[in-house]
This record gives C-alpha cells, sequence and structure tokens, in this order.
C-alpha cells in the first residue's frame, strides 16, 4: 500500500473519529439530534476501520476499498452535518453515493478478505 494512501487513511480516521466524539456530545445537549446522532454513529463506526486499514493493511485491493470508505463515509457525513447547520444537502444526490460508496467500501474489504493473494500483495 502506498505511503500517501497510509496517510490519508490514518487522517480521515481521525477527523472522523474528532466529528464523531464532538457531534455525540452536541446530540446529548441538544433538541433536533437525528442528523447529529448519525453523523456521530457513522463515522465513530469508520474511523476505527480505516485507521486499522491505514496503519497495517498491505494490499493494493485492501488500500483501495479503504479509499472508497473513507469517501463514502466523509460525503454522507459532510451530506448530514450541511442538512444539519446549513439546511441544504452538500449536493443532490449526496446521501446515496455516500452511502452507497461505504457499501461498496465493505465489500471491498470483504473480498480482500476472502481470497490470502488480495491480502498480501
Amino acid at each position: 500500500m502506498a505511503d500517501w494512501v497510509r496517510r490519508v487513511l490514518v487522517g480521515v480516521a481521525g477527523l472522523l473519529g474528532a466529528v464523531g466524539v464532538a457531534t455525540a456530545a452536541m446530540a446529548s445537549h441538544g433538541e433536533d439530534v437525528r442528523n447529529l446522532a448519525a453523523i456521530s454513529a457513522m463515522a465513530l463506526a469508520h474511523a476505527p476501520v480505516l485507521l486499522i486499514v491505514g496503519l497495517i493493511g498491505r494490499s493494493r485491493p485492501l488500500a483501495i476499498a479503504g479509499l472508497v470508505l473513507a469517501a463514502g463515509c466523509t460525503i454522507f457525513v459532510a451530506d448530514l452535518a450541511m442538512r444539519h447547520w446549513v439546511g441544504t444537502s452538500l449536493f443532490p444526490g449526496a446521501a446515496p453515493i455516500g452511502g452507497g460508496g461505504m457499501i461498496l467500501g465493505w465489500l471491498g474489504v470483504a473480498v480482500a478478505g476472502m481470497f490470502r493473494g488480495l491480502l498480501n500483495e
């Protein structure tokens, strides 16, 4: 896995972790917290996975899956944040694109895990 991919994945993991904790705190003190709770859940669910892939992932298929997962989660979380604080979506179709990216990323992780050679390339 290329060094820049590792840095991106670890960096995105750190940002998602921070966003997840911050939005969880905000959700515990607010009234309209549906989007904040969803942001927190998605960010905190995906940050550890991206951290692990960034730190110990070795293969190109796993790197690609991690990048797709990172992009999907970032788009999804950003869209929810825009809806919560600005009142409009990030761009038309952002939530389904982000959600689809997360699904594809997880499927990529599954495929890379099922075939030994894809983990050790």
